[in-house]
């Protein structure tokens, strides 16, 4: 039996190409840090202007050590970051509406959570870091919030934990028809 498309499916769709776009974005400005963080080990004067205006070389003229540490951080954050969105991609590629309760979903699902909380785990460092910073410094240093993500990281996990009882329960009930 064939579903005729419905606004679900279609926010999905939409959706799907907003993780995308996400996804593609998030890969190009890791891509570009990284970069231009290569190009200041050669020339020192990249690290003005990182990504957008970053300007790190006052670190960099400081502490060269401090400087990678901290550009460290910010990669390992932004590729987080992408890797969920791509295994938000791989979700959205996986679940239909007729059928929504598979375990692969369930499974990447719980694979994002992970991801989340490692995210958090990467930005708490990097917050206590750029506060170390700080006071060795007297610069200040954006790390950005990543309270949020421990919420996200629960969240998803409880969800991945109703979708893999939904395929026991589908499962189940295939048995007994």
């Amino acid at each position: 039996m064939k579903l005729k498309p419905t606004n679900t499916s279609q926010i999905l769709s939409v959706m799907q190409i907003i993780t995308w776009i996400a996804y593609i974005g998030l890969c190009i400005k890791t891509g570009a840090i990284l970069i231009s963080f290569g190009v200041s080990f050669v020339n020192p004067e990249a690290a003005k202007n990182l990504y957008k205006g970053l300007d790190l070389d006052s670190l960099r003229q400081l502490n060269f050590g401090y400087y990678v540490c901290l550009v460290s951080f910010m990669v390992a954050i932004l590729m987080m970051k992408a890797h969920v969105f791509y295994l938000v991609t791989r979700i959205l590629s996986k679940i239909t509406l007729a059928n929504p309760f598979k375990i692969e979903v369930a499974n990447i699902l719980e694979k994002v959570s992970y991801v989340l909380f490692g995210t958090w785990i990467v930005g708490l460092l990097s917050n206590a870091y750029t506060s170390w910073l700080l006071k060795r410094t007297g610069e200040i240093f954006d790390s950005g919030a990543t309270d949020n993500f421990l919420f996200m990281a629960g969240l998803v996990f409880i969800i991945s934990q109703v979708f893999k009882r939904g395929v026991e329960i589908q499962s189940e009930n295939e048995l007994t028809v």
